[in-house]
């Protein structure tokens, strides 16, 4: 994404981002509110009309990098119902089920997993951040390939 298309985009209104991350979640099928890309989720967070919660393990978010700010809520990779029931748990406690949630993995794998199971248990408003913080490393997208602020 160009620099001028950032600019533009911080120009954006956050209800037509919700809108198009609607449409786009529509037309994928999705159980949950939509799908943003890693562009549009910065704009949302800095613009304070959502909130990012990073599901990757605490080594990736430590040895990778992260965004600066958000959640770490871990994501049960292999998991079962009860590593589950721990996620929404922590979920619950940090976050009304009416903000809307962001939610950021390395892929846009997790963080899709993530917010279907938030959407089932009352989080009306999840979203998957698409591309994922590494994103796919043939396609070079991803919240660091876009040129996002992050830290290590």
């Amino acid at each position: 994404m160009s620099a001028r298309e950032v600019d533009e985009q911080q120009l954006e209104a956050p209800a037509a981002i919700f809108e198009r991350a609607s449409h786009r979640g529509h037309r994928q099928g999705l159980q949950y509110a939509g799908a943003v890309t890693p562009a549009e989720a910065h704009h949302l967070a800095q613009a304070g009309a959502a909130e990012i919660v990073d599901v990757r393990t605490q080594a990736e978010w430590r040895d990778v990098g992260h965004v600066e700010g958000p959640q770490l809520i871990v994501w049960p990779r292999d998991g079962g119902a009860d590593e589950v029931h721990e996620f929404l748990k922590h979920l619950r406690e940090a976050f009304d089920p009416e903000q809307p949630l962001l939610f950021l993995c390395r892929s846009g794998v997790r963080s899709h997993y993530a917010a279907l199971v938030a959407a089932s248990a009352g989080f009306r408003k999840a979203y998957n951040i698409l591309e994922g913080f590494e994103g796919h490393p043939a396609a070079g997208d991803g919240w660091r390939a876009a040129g996002l602020p992050w830290k290590k």
